[in-house]
């Protein structure tokens, strides 16, 4: 699988611009995650309201994205989902309270492709993808095949929020909330002169043992990106993901 990273936006704590993303990718730490969020201010009062902290985060870097207008397939992915708005729905099951329709109409994982969707006015294909710790790398396999299918440019995003402490000892992956946006093209004989980094994804069989890598793959990713790295490798059970950048 081939692709031309045509545009990226990243998003964390206190990490909103290239040149912060930059300096993190140079000297990678974890960030204390103090339930910040992005403002959405392109949004009006009435319909940020209705976005969870996961929501803000997925539209903060995916909107930048997409020109007024434009049709893009939309490829949302999160190992986790909603996991704050998840729990709360089940402590109230716990205490015997009765549960919000539009908050478990909104916990499910295809609702922030959904809310994208009716904000941007979107009509075509969208995808809500939950994985494994591979989860970074099955939506880029959902993107190739939107770009096979005659799809000019995919966009596709990639975001997890800090669970609840209750959580602590189940989720360990999830060093502090991100999201990560990728406008992705395809590569053929005439884009060449386009604008993009060029990179290769392939998969092969892996027999050792499941790896955690240091950094979620989605992190690792904006880490190579900016520090102009050629070669990245995860393996996650019998996979072994290897990224190559396309001189």
């Amino acid at each position: 699988m081939q692709f031309r990273i045509e545009q990226w936006q990243a998003w964390a704590p206190g990490l909103d611009t290239v040149e912060a993303w930059r300096a993190w990718a140079h000297q990678p730490v974890r960030i204390d995650d103090d339930n910040a969020q992005p403002s959405c201010d392109f949004l009006p009062a009435m319909q940020r309201r209705r976005l969870s902290r996961l929501a803000r985060m997925t539209m903060h870097v995916a909107w930048p994205l997409c020109a007024e207008g434009e049709q893009l397939p939309f490829v949302f992915a999160s190992r986790h989902g909603e996991t704050p708005r998840t729990y709360a729905l089940l402590s109230d099951v716990a205490q015997e309270q009765p549960l919000s329709p539009t908050q478990f109409g909104l916990s499910v994982h295809n609702a922030i492709a959904g809310q994208w969707s009716i904000l941007r006015g979107q009509h075509g294909e969208s995808v809500a993808v939950a994985g494994e710790a591979d989860t970074f790398e099955h939506a880029m396999v959902e993107a190739a095949t939107l770009l096979s299918d005659g799809a000019r440019s995919v966009l596709v995003v990639i975001a997890e929020e800090r669970p609840p402490a209750a959580y602590d000892e189940w989720i360990d992956d999830v060093p502090f909330s991100y999201a990560v946006a990728l406008r992705l093209g395809g590569i053929d004989s005439t884009s060449g002169t386009r604008d993009g980094e060029r990179w290769q994804l392939h998969l092969e069989s892996h027999q050792g043992q499941s790896t955690v890598s240091t950094w979620p793959h989605a992190l690792d990713f904006v880490r190579a990106l900016c520090n102009g790295e050629s070669k990245l490798d995860h393996a996650w059970k019998l996979r072994q993901w290897m990224w190559q950048r396309i001189p």
